[in-house]
């Protein structure tokens, strides 16, 4: 029986409700297996043997472009903070 029935059931007053709300708590009390540390450095291993990793080349051009954004961010908030205190009478 799901937990919203059994909910249901609590505020309706059934007799069976509280026997099974017991059993749906009792269901939580999984025991988890332990993993050994050699095991899961293989499954690391493995993972990362997986994945594409960029070139030299690539993440020279992804560098930049980061860099190259960053940079006109900067100067767009300047400017816009020099704007704002223009209007408000700043300078």
């Amino acid at each position: 029986m799901a937990k919203k029935e059994v909910k249901n059931d609590l505020k309706k007053g059934t007799k069976n409700s509280k026997k099974e709300e017991k059993k749906v708590k009792n269901t939580k009390k999984v025991k988890k297996e332990k993993v050994k540390k050699e095991n899961y450095f293989e499954g690391v291993r493995s993972e990362l043997s997986k994945v594409k990793w960029p070139s030299k080349q690539e993440v020279l051009k992804y560098t930049v472009a980061t860099i190259v954004f960053v940079v006109v961010l900067v100067v767009f908030f300047i400017l816009l903070d020099l704007l704002m205190s223009a209007i408000k009478g700043g300078f």
